[in-house]
């Protein structure tokens, strides 16, 4: 077989939707966020859920009618519960056409979603083998498993295949910001993930940073979404800022702020959406922390009255949020509730009050394709 080393990047294939591999000793690990931008915060989590490629894939030309990938996946577990499926999507000239799972991975386990101890337990690199596709040349895209880290080894193709980096493409380039709701560990395929959903329907070329837990209005996500090259940007802003209760009403307001002024450095004038968060029931009327109760469910937890001034709502945060788009006056930024992708009528979809499944991340991706592509909206 002809044999492609993923360790180092190689100008036959194009890593689309990932910022770098950073070569290791078991391989090239995928990373979404620039190394520099990982180095600004000290919590590891920010590397761990940065080298997840969700909307990550791999892209080239061949001929060939088999591919495999060597890679070695870390996934995460919780109380003893295997997580889902690892799974990789095979597109062909833009139609699914294939799917892979991988069940034995590397597995970080930690007792309950609430312990901070944690053991890792190692398996052997995994391989994915895609057969009997149709004869001559053709697009190829590898779309990697968003609910692991990845570190890819090997491509491997028939022997004398041909292999090329796909032609330069006219495709709208759409950069996306937000936290697990748009990471999406819990969706079933990779394809599946809202963003990914919108991006293939749209014929638009992805790049998410999705980031589970970590989109907290960090200046180096907006410095990297500043020099990332975009012509559409959408930020789905407030979640994490009560999950984990980091801000109160005075730190918010500057900080969106902020954030959209340094986008603003490098995209003048590309539209830019501002989507509030989804429905979360418990903390739609009650500041965060949220945390997982021993159902799996995520709570709030209670503070004394003294402590509410100024603490951010789901419902404050949709009002904060939209005024500062009016105040702007930018006629290239636009809001949108966050209800209008998941409302009341879904929670049949949200089974730990706070995540969407993956009928739910479907039904997101629609609705914002009808909301920023259709008529008249702002990605039209």
């Amino acid at each position: 077989m002809t044999a492609i080393d993923l360790s180092h990047p190689d100008r036959r294939v194009r890593l689309a939707g990932l910022a770098e591999v950073t070569p290791l000793e078991r391989g090239g690990l995928t990373e979404r966020l620039p190394a520099w931008a990982r180095a600004q915060l000290m919590d590891p989590a920010i590397a761990f859920v940065s080298s997840m490629p969700s909307g990550g894939r791999l892209e080239f030309v061949t001929d060939s009618t088999s591919i495999e990938m060597e890679v070695v996946l870390t996934r995460l577990q919780w109380g003893g519960v295997v997580p889902h499926s690892a799974m990789f999507d095979l597109v062909i000239d833009g139609e699914l056409v294939d799917s892979a799972a991988v069940e034995e991975t590397d597995l970080i386990s930690f007792p309950d979603r609430a312990s901070i101890e944690f053991e890792i337990v190692h398996a052997d690199p995994s391989v994915i083998r895609f057969q009997g596709l149709r004869r001559g040349s053709k697009h190829v895209e590898v779309w990697l498993p968003q609910n692991a880290s990845a570190i890819l080894r090997e491509l491997r193709l028939e022997g004398g295949a041909s292999v090329a980096a796909p032609p330069a493409s006219a495709r709208r380039r759409w950069v996306h910001y937000g936290s697990s709701i748009s990471h999406c560990m819990e969706a079933d395929h990779p394809t599946g993930v809202w963003p990914a959903v919108t991006a293939r329907h749209a014929d638009v070329d992805l790049a998410s940073l999705g980031l589970a837990g970590q989109c907290q209005l960090d200046q180096f996500a907006a410095r990297t979404i500043r020099d990332l090259d975009a012509d559409l940007i959408s930020l789905k802003l407030g979640i994490n800022l009560v999950n984990v209760d980091t801000m109160r009403e005075r730190a918010f307001v500057p900080a969106v702020h902020g954030f959209l002024d340094t986008i603003r450095d490098g995209h003048r004038h590309e539209p830019i959406v501002v989507i509030s968060p989804i429905i979360c029931p418990v903390a739609e009327d009650h500041p965060g922390p949220t945390l997982p109760n021993a159902d799996g469910r995520f709570d709030v937890v209670k503070r004394p009255d003294e402590l509410l001034i100024g603490a951010l709502t789901l419902v404050r945060i949709r009002e904060l949020l939209e005024l500062i788009v009016v105040q702007r006056q930018d006629p290239s930024l636009h809001y949108l509730h966050g209800h209008e992708l998941f409302g009341a009528d879904d929670v049949d979809d949200l089974p730990d009050g706070l995540h969407p499944n993956s009928a739910g991340y479907q039904r997101m991706g629609e609705r914002f394709l009808t909301h920023a592509f259709g008529i008249d909206g702002p990605f039209a």
